[in-house]
């Protein structure tokens, strides 16, 4: 594993997978294996952790990180949004998870500091991503396309001309996993 410094967490959002209450049984193993992972990290360097704030494995591991802090206080979260208002439209309880990792963040701001206009805003903000991280962690499997597919087709683009990991954690992975 290089000496990766910042992080970026991604992956599934919690209706992709099936997550639609906050004490779903999935979340538990899902978190422990990112803990996992990121520790992995941590104990080559990590410094920060990168999230967007989307629902389900981002605002998980936030909250892996906001753990994480207690035995390595060194380890810092970032929140980056795509744009201006991101989530403003979303209902009140996933606006209350935004806020939550917001107040666990040591980092917030947006790429783009002008709300929604355009895909543009989005292909910014993953290029952002692409060039202030040396790794990303997905939670993502090829046979159960979701919207992160997007992002793993410009990360392996991207670390065809740059040196870059991914490390995809997959369905096989967490059923796999000594805590399913």
């Amino acid at each position: 594993m290089e000496n990766v410094k910042t992080l970026y967490v991604t992956g599934y959002k919690s209706f992709e997978i099936g997550v639609f209450q906050d004490n779903d049984p999935k979340i538990i193993v899902i978190k422990n294996v990112l803990k996992r992972e990121i520790m992995g990290f941590l104990d080559a360097g990590l410094e920060w952790v990168l999230v967007s704030g989307n629902l389900g494995t981002e605002i998980w591991a936030a909250e892996v990180v906001a753990e994480l802090k207690n035995d390595y206080p060194e380890l810092k979260l970032g929140v980056i949004y795509p744009f201006k208002e991101f989530g403003s439209n979303w209902n009140e309880k996933n606006q209350t998870n935004l806020e939550k990792i917001e107040r666990l963040a040591d980092f917030v701001d947006s790429v783009s500091h002008q709300p929604y206009q355009s895909p543009a805003q989005l292909k910014m903000h993953t290029r952002f991503l692409l060039e202030h991280t040396g790794a990303s962690l997905l939670i993502y499997d090829q046979e159960y396309p979701g919207k992160t597919e997007y992002f793993l087709k410009d990360a392996t683009l991207f670390s065809e001309q740059y040196p870059y990991e991914i490390r995809l954690i997959t369905m096989d992975d967490l059923q796999n996993s000594m805590d399913w």
